[in-house]
């Protein structure tokens, strides 16, 4: 009586994890440090928690499902001056739309845009986030992964891709700086995709949760819609991007975000939401609004980041293969065994728990890119972080 399409749903990476170190009894000797997940530690601003609080009273009243047109002003604003968008370009009304974090939009938006009466392709990063997969197979289509790999600096080689793929593709998903590689898809790449999305007929899905987590307060990295700016491409056609509170704010539990870009996409995705129910509640609304409208505590996240990053690579550089990414908080080193092997006998003699990159990835053609990978979330505090590199190396030393 279920979905046949469940069925195809592979096991959560972090379920795979938890069943894999079921029976390893972790160095007791230590405190416990996790590096798995992905869900940003440092403190929530003040005053977005003060804005809740003050708007509790707002619980006795239905949000609409658009939100309210102050909300969209701001994130509109937002776009506006951080990927340099002409001014008016992005209206509230028609080029916005407010969601509940990024994931349960990508997976929505899946669900309403593909046709599955037409062999679907869904193109995405491999490694990726599993959102993409799932929302992929149970919408009806097949995902199609393209490999992210070392030696083309973590971005997918979109020239390998063949017109045949390109025919059938329905949605490319990018997600730059990217999870779990940190890599940063090139401004003039995201020029190529576009034209090519012109030329075949399909959409540009950017995730771009961890776009203000960078390392060069003078050189933010461009997104999807910096692209349009400079195509001149005022209707943003088969162009959306999500945006997330989660790691910019330290917000991951407030649930909110948005999506923006091609308004003849989001109208039809607005009647979708309405059915799906999933309005953004007001008090959430009045919160996110004024985190869009501060830049002040995004910039001393970036600090306290790229404290992390300083500090535990310089610990782990001398003993392992691991570079500085060029966003985001994840470290994304080779290992001397197998990735699977190394998060075990890690978690068993230091009690560090990190994420085997096979998990967050597909063998396509004999090929895993997550193979012999870890990835190390840098989200813990710079101590716990400091500690967690001087157990890796430890670890490493010893074997």
């Amino acid at each position: 009586m279920m979905n046949p399409l469940l069925q195809k749903l592979q096991t959560y990476p972090f379920e795979k994890l938890k069943t894999l170190l079921a029976d390893i009894k972790p160095n007791e000797a230590k405190n416990g440090i996790a590096l798995s997940i992905g869900e940003p530690k440092h403190e929530s601003p003040a005053f977005v928690k003060q804005a809740l609080i003050d708007h509790l009273d707002k619980l006795a009243v239905y949000p609409t499902t658009a939100g309210s047109l102050n909300l969209r002003q701001a994130m509109a604003k937002w776009v506006e001056q951080r990927f340099s968008v002409p001014h008016g370009w992005v209206t509230p009304e028609n080029h916005i739309l407010p969601v509940n974090g990024t994931r349960e939009a990508l997976f929505s938006f899946t669900q309403a845009v593909i046709n599955n009466t037409k062999d679907a392709l869904v193109i995405s990063p491999n490694p990726f986030y599993q959102i993409y997969e799932g929302a992929a197979l149970l919408a009806g289509a097949t995902p199609h992964y393209l490999p992210c790999l070392a030696d083309n600096a973590f971005i997918s080689d979109f020239e390998q891709v063949t017109s045949e793929t390109w025919q059938r593709c329905q949605i490319l998903f990018l997600c730059s700086p990217g999870n779990p590689t940190g890599a940063i898809v090139p401004l003039e790449t995201l020029k190529k995709l576009i034209k090519l999305a012109d030329l075949y007929d399909f959409i540009i899905a950017a995730d771009e949760c961890y776009s203000e987590l960078y390392f060069d307060e003078n050189n933010p990295p461009a997104g999807l819609l910096t692209a349009c700016a400079e195509l001149g491409r005022k209707d943003f056609a088969r162009c959306i991007v999500f945006h997330s509170l989660s790691k910019r704010s330290n917000l991951p539990g407030l649930r909110s975000g948005f999506v923006a870009g091609d308004a003849n996409i989001l109208k039809p995705f607005l009647l979708y939401r309405t059915y799906h129910g999933s309005a953004m509640p007001l008090q959430t609304q009045y919160a996110s609004m004024m985190a869009w409208q501060d830049e002040q505590h995004v910039v001393a996240n970036r600090a306290l980041y790229r404290a992390k990053y300083d500090a535990v690579l310089e610990i782990l550089a001398p003993v392992m293969d691991i570079q500085k990414p060029d966003g985001g908080f994840y470290l994304w080193p080779s290992t001397h065994i197998s990735d699977i092997e190394f998060t075990k006998q890690l978690y068993m003699k230091q009690n560090v728990l990190v994420v085997p990159g096979s998990y967050l990835s597909r063998e396509i053609k004999g090929i895993n890119p997550g193979a012999n990978r870890i990835r190390m979330a840098l989200v813990a505090s710079l101590g716990e972080c400091i500690e967690a590199a001087n157990r890796i190396r430890e670890f490493l030393i010893e074997s």
